[in-house]
């Protein structure tokens, strides 16, 4: 990857690589922008390799700025990807682990502070508000320690499949619609709640195929598949809430759905959407359907607050697609990126 082609083909401000050797700490810090305001960034914890983690959050923080846009929040976009250090998983079980996450999130606090308060971090995927208290004991730039931006997150996307399906399906409920998930993850879990108690039939699947098996036995009539099986699968709704990317450009011809939204961030890529578009595929976008966690957090709402205001983003986004007769990805895009861009106009105070 050529990261400053990519940097400006995405238009970001910053990047950004913390160390702390005695800690373990190792990140990846993405600042898209701060038009808006200070940047969100999402900090999650990987065990991949230092390029995809890049990757990885050159494409989460633009999700970001997209997303609060779109939200009509006065923030900006970022994010921040930490590589998982050995010392979590070497002090697993032990009350030293405790100690060895305080340092890296606490290394990781004070490494923020010289931001100045440019950057407002808050929990992301393997990341808890126990996380983010510790990053708080060093810098006040933080947000949602105390939000349930999980299951915010999954009742938003519940709601936003609903006013998604009305546009695709002629109808917003999900009784006997066939719903794919891939990825049942704490997000995903919620998530198939909502739409077995609404009488969905529910494929789901998961890399860790245990945790499919876990959701089969909590929830009666759930078929569990493979990762591959599940792609294949023919549904109404396809929704990804696995770690980004999870619908290659190689699989868009196997999939037989008429939508495709889910909680997880850039499921495909921007050669994706397209392809997903020829295929006659409907794509509601993760920047428009999986900010009620950042809504809550933001704005201090309840799941059920946030959820409603993801329903009527979702809902003017499918009627101008369908008014204009466009794509709902674009007009989704369209939307955020004209606000930034008429903010910005207004410059600086």
């Amino acid at each position: 990857m050529l990261m400053f082609d990519e940097m400006q083909g995405r238009g970001h401000e910053q990047v950004t690589l913390l160390s702390h050797a005695a800690s373990g700490l190792r990140a990846v810090l993405t600042i898209h922008s701060t038009v808006l305001g200070p940047a969100i960034a999402g900090c999650r914890l990987v065990t991949v390799e230092e390029d995809l983690a890049i990757k990885g959050a050159l494409a989460l923080s633009e999700s970001m700025t997209l997303k609060a846009a779109l939200t009509g929040l006065n923030y900006g976009g970022a994010s921040c990807v930490l590589l998982s250090p050995d010392t979590l998983l070497a002090e697993e079980g032990g009350d030293a682990q405790g100690h060895a996450r305080e340092a890296l999130f606490r290394a990781l606090g004070r490494q923020i502070s010289h931001f100045g308060g440019r950057v407002i971090l808050t929990e992301d995927v393997r990341v808890s508000g126990q996380d983010i208290a510790y990053v708080a004991q060093e810098t006040s730039s933080t947000m949602g320690m105390n939000t349930d931006t999980a299951a915010a997150t999954a009742y938003g996307v519940y709601r936003g499949i609903k006013a998604a399906a009305r546009f695709t399906l002629g109808s917003e409920s999900m009784r006997n619609v066939r719903v794919a998930i891939l990825g049942v993850g704490t997000v995903g879990r919620l998530l198939a709640g909502y739409l077995h108690r609404e009488g969905a039939r529910l494929s789901v699947a998961d890399a860790h195929p245990e945790r499919a098996e876990e959701l089969a036995d909590e929830l009666e009539h759930v078929q569990v598949l493979g990762v591959e099986e599940l792609i294949d699968s023919p549904c109404d709704v396809l929704a990804p809430c696995a770690f980004g990317y999870s619908i290659r450009s190689q699989d868009i011809p196997r999939l037989q759905c008429r939508l495709i939204a889910g909680a997880e961030h850039h499921p495909l890529s921007r050669t994706s959407e397209e392809l997903v578009r020829e295929a006659g595929i409907t794509y509601i976008p993760d920047f428009a359907i999986n900010g009620a966690g950042l809504i809550a957090s933001a704005r201090h709402l309840t799941p059920e607050q946030a959820g409603e205001q993801i329903y009527t983003i979702v809902s003017r986004i499918t009627a101008l697609a369908e008014q204009h007769h466009k794509p709902p990805h674009r007009v989704a895009r369209k939307m955020a990126e004209r606000r930034l861009e008429l903010i910005g106009s207004l410059g600086r105070a």
